[in-house]
């Protein structure tokens, strides 16, 4: 590979608190060789190809912590090939798979499988997750050492939760010896089967079964308990109410340490989006009040919230042009992830540097892999975007198979344009 040098850049790195106007050199290996305001065209090789980024902004390549991926037995949802396309146009550069594909990931001949099929079709990096518990039913666990030796970096049943507290102890205590990454979506069953909007003003006008906040919290607030005696590696996949973040501030006051994600729908709607039975806004959690997603936004703003996810969860229209009830849960939004989350700079609720920490390196350290950072030897995983384009999303045109985004025709303000993988230009805006 040629050496490149990207020169007229405002590189933002939160990895290493750099926000400044300078160069990156790749080697031709596809590592990061220098970077930063000192950094000169002569510093690279003399057969250097030189990229003007025109004073746009270039940031390490985006970690995306929850995405669902349709292989094995979903291909005509999304595939790896579409995955991906999709992701680098987005500026994602790795993603961490969910394991409720068809077979479900729960054994190492699944994994294999699921590796090696991403190893030949995708062109991101790929992590996947293994379900925490066979066939994710909430019974018995998964062999945590013998899938995480084969390559797994960390366990969920993406949309179900472990209800049984003696099992979800049984599984942090084993984690917590093992040193495994527990990744829990925080919904009571008892409190939220049937149920497919918010609780409340919206869901009884619309004569919707409602889900309460407090099945998320009663649950976040069982597993930090937990968390006290079985001290393991704990994130809660996303949150979606005020009253959560209660909970989550008084036990990170408390020096507990965990992890928490939010999706970037719950920052960026709320159920008065719904309107009038809008299937591609039925996702899990759903949609809450305008001052759940106020507080949401404040909560990544204080160090609350530690990520940023698209939650990208592909479906059929065939599965979403049904009524409200008997739709899929789920939208797209990997190549949205990074424009929609630009909105809080645009409207001065997030600094610039916030958004991308929760993107990049957040992420990165949560799962304990080398992405998310462009310091000097790092794969040279890029992304550049124009912070001011605006541009209106528009589904046909959105490289996903699937076209259920839950944004069209939002009116965004900032654009990728260029997507780097090991050094190579995999994406560029025509």
């Amino acid at each position: 590979m040629k050496e490149k040098i990207l020169i007229n850049a405002r590189i933002i790195d939160p990895s290493q608190n750099i926000d400044e106007k300078g160069s990156l050199i790749i080697d031709e290996n596809g590592k990061v060789k220098k970077i930063g305001k000192n950094i000169k065209k002569n510093d690279a090789s003399s057969s250097a190809e030189i990229i003007d980024i025109n004073n746009k902004i270039l940031i390490p390549g985006i970690v995306d912590m929850k995405a669902f991926v349709g292989e094995p037995g979903f291909e005509y949802k999304e595939n790896f090939r579409t995955l991906s396309q999709a992701a680098l146009s987005g500026g994602v550069t790795s993603i961490v798979t969910m394991p409720d594909t068809n077979p479900i990931i729960d054994n190492v001949s699944m994994v294999d499988f699921i590796i090696r099929r991403g190893r030949d079709k995708a062109s991101v990096n790929l992590f996947p997750c293994a379900s925490l518990t066979k066939q994710m039913q909430g019974k018995l666990m998964t062999e945590f050492g013998l899938l995480s030796a084969r390559g797994i970096i960390g366990f969920t049943d993406v949309k179900k939760t472990v209800q049984n507290t003696e099992t979800m102890a049984r599984i942090m205590n084993y984690a917590s010896d093992l040193g495994v990454l527990i990744m829990q979506h925080a919904e009571d069953y008892e409190l939220s089967k049937n149920g497919c909007i918010n609780e409340g003003e919206i869901s009884n006008r619309l004569g919707l079964e409602g889900i309460s906040s407090v099945a998320e919290k009663i649950i976040i607030e069982r597993d930090l308990t937990l968390l006290s005696e079985y001290p393991c590696r704990y994130h809660i996949n996303q949150i979606s109410s005020r009253h959560s973040l209660e909970v989550i501030k008084k036990n990170k006051d408390n020096k507990k340490a965990f992890s928490v994600g939010v999706s970037i729908n719950n920052l960026s709607l709320n159920e008065n989006d719904i309107g009038d039975f809008k299937t591609f806004l039925k996702i899990s959690p759903p949609l809450r009040l305008e001052d759940d997603r106020k507080a949401l936004v404040e909560g990544v703003k204080s160090g609350l919230i530690d990520v940023i996810v698209s939650d990208h969860r592909p479906e059929d229209e065939e599965s979403k042009r049904l009524p409200f009830a008997q739709a899929a849960v789920g939208a797209i939004g990997i190549e949205t992830l990074l424009p929609l989350a630009l909105e809080m700079y645009h409207n001065e609720s997030l600094s610039l540097n916030k958004i991308i920490e929760t993107l990049t390196i957040n992420p990165s350290k949560i799962l304990n892999i080398n992405k998310g950072t462009l310091v000097q030897g790092s794969d040279a995983d890029i992304c550049i975007f124009d912070l001011n384009e605006p541009w209106v999303v528009k589904a046909d045109p959105l490289m996903s198979k699937s076209k259920n985004t839950a944004i069209e025709g939002r009116k965004l303000q900032g654009r990728i344009l260029m997507t780097f993988l090991n050094g190579e230009l995999v994406f560029s805006q025509k």
